[in-house]
C-alpha cells in the first residue's frame, strides 16, 4: 500500500464529482486497506451514483462477497496478509466481475502480472477522480451484455479460433489455453490479418485507452503469444515484428468449416 495516503491521490487535482447517475447503478466493490484512500474513492463512486461496498483486506472483502455480486472491483495490489495479485486470481475464477487494479508501482512486470491474473484494468498512482471513473466506466461497458454475431470462428495456420466460445484450438482439436488479455489480443490480429498493427492500437483495442508514454506491456504480451502458438504448433511463426510499425499476422485467415 502507497505510505502516501491521501496524498497519493489528491496530487493529481481533479478530484470532483459530476453527479452524473449510471443507469442501472452498478455496484463498485472496494479493497484498499489505507482507509484514507478507501474513503475518498468511495465518496467519489457514490457521488457518481454507483453502489458502493467496501473491504480492508481478504478477509472482509470474501465476507462482502458472500452478500452480495459487484459488477466491479477495485482491488490495490499491496494488501496485508493475502496481496492483491492472490485475490485477483480467486476472483477471476470465481466471479463475473470487472477488476481494476490499484497500484503505486510502475514497472511495467507488475502491470501484466496483473493482467494475467485477470485484471481488466490497472490505475497507478496517484491517479484522479476522472481517470478512475474512466476506466470503472469502460470496464462496465466491456462487460455489459451485446448480440452476438453469428458464426465468429475462424481459421488460420493450424488453428481454430472461436471468437465467442473465447477458444483456441490447434489443428488435432487440442485446446491452447490462453489468458484473457492473450486471447484479446489474437482476436485482434485474426479479424486485421496481413495488417501492420501499431502497439498504440493493439493497446487502445484490447485494454480500451491508449498506453502511458514507453509502455511495453504489449511487447511482453505478444512475446507469450508467440511462444504458446509456437508450442502449439511449432515453427508457424504467425506474428512479425515490423520495424518502427508493430507486429503483423501472417497467415490467412477464413471462416472455420
Amino acid at each position: 500500500m502507497c505510505n502516501s495516503g491521501r496524498a497519493a491521490l489528491e496530487k493529481r487535482g481533479d478530484w470532483h464529482y459530476n453527479q452524473r447517475m449510471p443507469d442501472p447503478a452498478a455496484l463498485v466493490l472496494i479493497v484498499e486497506d489505507d482507509p484514507a484512500i478507501r474513503e475518498l474513492v468511495a465518496d467519489v463512486m457514490r457521488n457518481e451514483g454507483y453502489r458502493v461496498s467496501v473491504a480492508e483486506d481478504a478477509a472482509s472483502m470474501d465476507a462482502v462477497l458472500i452478500r452480495m455480486q459487484p459488477d466491479v472491483v477495485i482491488l490495490d495490489l499491496m494488501l496485508p496478509g493475502e496481496d492483491g495479485l492472490s485475490l485477483c486470481r480467486r476472483l477471476r475464477a470465481s466471479h463475473d466481475c470487472g477488476i481494476i487494479m490499484l497500484t503505486a508501482k510502475s514497472e511495467e512486470t507488475d502491470r501484466v502480472v496483473g493482467l494475467e491474473m485477470g485484471a481488466d484494468d490497472y490505475v497507478v498512482k496517484p491517479f484522479g477522480s476522472r481517470e478512475l471513473l474512466a476506466r470503472v466506466r469502460a470496464v462496465l461497458r466491456r462487460g455489459a451484455k451485446a448480440p452476438r454475431a453469428p458464426d465468429r470462428r475462424f481459421a488460420f495456420d493450424a488453428f481454430v479460433i472461436d471468437l465467442d466460445a473465447r477458444r483456441l484450438a490447434a489443428g488435432d482439436g487440442t485446446a491452447v489455453t490462453l489468458t484473457d488479455v492473450e486471447f484479446d489480443l489474437l482476436a485482434c490480429f485474426v479479424q486485421r490479418p496481413r495488417r501492420v498493427l501499431t502497439r498504440d492500437q493493439l493497446f487502445k483495442w484490447t485494454r480500451g485507452r491508449l498506453p502511458d508514454p514507453l509502455d511495453r506491456t504489449i511487447d511482453m504480451i505478444v512475446s507469450r503469444l508467440r511462444r504458446k502458438l509456437e508450442t502449439a504448433h511449432p515453427g508457424s511463426r504467425l506474428i512479425t515484428t515490423v520495424r518502427n510499425g508493430g507486429y503483423l499476422l501472417t497467415s490467412h485467415v477464413g471462416r472455420a468449416p
